[in-house]
This record gives C-alpha cells, sequence and structure tokens, in this order.
C-alpha cells in the first residue's frame, strides 16, 4: 500500500512538472513573438533614445508586477506587459545595428547564436535531468560583479571592459538557462509565468549582448 501510495505521488508530481513545463514553453514561445512585432514596430517608426529609456523604465515596472500577480490571472496579462516593453525597448538597438555596413548580418547571426545557446543548453538540461542548483551561488556572485563592473564602465567608457562586460553576460545567462531549466524539471519551480519571464530574460540579454560582441568584432 505505501508502495502504491509513493508511486502514485511520484507519478502525479511528473505529471504537474510535465504541465509546468509545457506551459513554460508554450507562454515562452509567445512572447518571444509579440516581442519581435513590438521590436517591428518600434523600429519603424524609429522610437528615438528617450523612448527606450521610456520602454525600459516601463518593463522593470511591469517585471515586479509580474512577480507580485504571477500567481493570478492577471499575471498573464502583466507578462506581455512586460515582454512588449522590452520589445519595444529593442526597436532603437536594432535600428543602431542595421546602420552599420554589416548590420543585417549581425543582427541574424546574433539571433541565430542566441537560438542555439537557448536549445542546445535547454536541450541538454532537459535530456541529463540534471540538477544545476549548484550553480546558484557562482550566478548570483557573477551578476553581482557584472553589475558593479557594468556601473564603473558608464564612468571610464573602455571598449575592452565593454566586450569583457558583454563576453561574461552570454556566459551567466547560458548558465541561468541550465540552473532555470532544472529548477522546472526539477520541481524547484512551479510557476510557469516566473519561469518563462526567468527563460525570457535570459535569451533577451545573451541577444543584446551576443550584438554587442558581433558588432564590436565588425567595428
Amino acid at each position: 500500500m505505501e508502495h502504491r501510495t509513493a508511486y502514485s505521488a511520484s507519478s502525479e508530481s511528473a505529471i504537474s512538472i510535465n504541465k509546468v513545463l509545457r506551459n513554460t514553453y508554450s507562454l515562452l514561445a509567445m512572447t518571444l513573438t509579440f516581442s519581435a512585432v513590438m521590436a517591428f514596430i518600434s523600429f519603424q517608426i524609429q522610437l528615438g533614445f528617450m523612448g527606450y529609456i521610456g520602454f525600459i523604465i516601463a518593463g522593470f515596472i511591469s517585471l515586479f508586477i509580474v512577480h507580485k500577480k504571477a500567481d493570478t490571472a492577471a499575471g498573464l496579462f502583466w507578462t506581455f506587459v512586460f515582454t512588449g516593453c522590452m520589445g519595444m525597448a529593442l526597436g532603437p538597438v536594432l535600428s543602431n545595428y542595421l546602420s552599420l555596413p554589416n548590420g543585417p548580418a549581425i543582427v541574424m547571426q546574433a539571433l541565430g547564436g542566441t537560438a542555439l545557446i537557448f536549445f542546445g543548453l535547454s536541450a541538454y538540461a532537459l535530456t541529463t535531468k540534471k540538477d544545476f542548483s549548484f550553480m546558484s551561488g557562482f550566478l548570483f556572485v557573477g551578476m553581482m560583479v557584472v553589475v558593479v563592473a557594468m556601473i564603473a564602465n558608464l564612468f571610464f567608457q573602455i571598449p575592452a571592459m565593454s566586450l569583457a562586460i558583454s563576453a561574461a553576460v552570454v556566459m551567466l545567462m547560458s548558465g541561468f538557462i541550465l540552473f532555470d531549466t532544472s529548477r522546472i524539471i526539477n520541481g524547484g519551480e512551479t510557476n510557469y509565468i516566473r519561469a518563462t519571464v526567468s527563460l525570457y530574460l535570459n535569451i533577451y540579454n545573451i541577444f543584446i549582448h551576443l550584438l554587442a560582441l558581433l558588432g564590436f568584432s565588425d567595428d
């Protein structure tokens, strides 16, 4: 009887995890598509620097609301508000890179590289089902170092430092993809809205900083 109860609990847990995983990837696909549409609109209307700053601020505010509302139906609405704002903020960035002589190729390479990193690491985490929770301390410290370096570089404006920061962010976000995916498949994250937003930010940051790396090498 105890064995049957344990098996039943294990089976229900697996079903619940699969549901969270399925919902996460479905919502992630929708939010990425929505962001791409918003980025296209932003690019077409030639959103300026002040618009970029405004949408970044709006994105951070809506991200805070997403985490507060993640356990309610309103969480879905705010998830799209957040990803829409981030998509709009992406427009001026894309406009900047597309103005380079090799701009379209840089953007396509960044997109391809981002997709390759995400699908490759996600497939590895899903296939091995390895628990990457041990990376949490390293990733947290790494992000703190990167944030301090970014603030310092606002004053020093050292190109090599910018390059190193972008490379570090790509590595850290890659680690976060493993960490966040592992949390879902091992039951550490049971809310698909929070899981989606985490993966979305990983992908967004990888794309932005791959653009920076490729743009730097092209320049």
